[in-house]
Parts: C-alpha cells; structure tokens; sequence
C-alpha cells in the first residue's frame, strides 16, 4: 500500500468496487431472466391507469388549396430561403 494512500480510502475503493460488483451480477441476472422488462411493464400499467393508450395511427391529414397570390407568396419565400437572404 501506497504511503499516500489512507486507509479509509482504501477501504472506500474496495468498497465501491463490491458494490459495483453485485450491482453488475445482479443486473445480469435480471436481464438473462427476462423479467426486467416484464417488471418494468407491469409497473408501468399500474403507475399510471388514468392516462389513456396511445394511438395506433397518426392524425388525418389535413390540406387547404392556396390562392394564386398565396402561392406567389410562398414561391418568393422558398427563394428568400434558397438564396439565404
């Protein structure tokens, strides 16, 4: 041991480095069981039942046909923007 080095931080460093040790065991093994995911859904369905579900398609499209003159203006506005003025 280092003349440096106090014990306390040797004992802090020796003590982190188990705890990362069992924290990585034990996330391993909750990933190689499978029930990680399971849990985390199920936690998920109970931690929030008064939101409603999300949809399965995206919102109808809308369109709106454009005046002659509000085409013109559009069209010197992607100019505007081409040129970078």
């Amino acid at each position: 041991m280092p003349d440096h080095v106090s014990v306390y931080q040797v004992l802090g460093m020796t003590l982190l480095a188990l705890v990362t040790l069992v924290w990585a065991v034990g996330l391993a093994w909750l990933l190689r069981r499978g029930t990680f995911t399971a849990t985390a859904r199920r936690a998920a369905a109970r931690s929030l039942p008064a939101l409603p579900h999300q949809r399965q398609e995206g919102p109808h499209l809308e369109s709106v046909e454009l005046t002659p003159a509000e085409q013109d203006a559009f069209a010197g506005l992607v100019r505007q923007l081409v040129t970078g003025r």
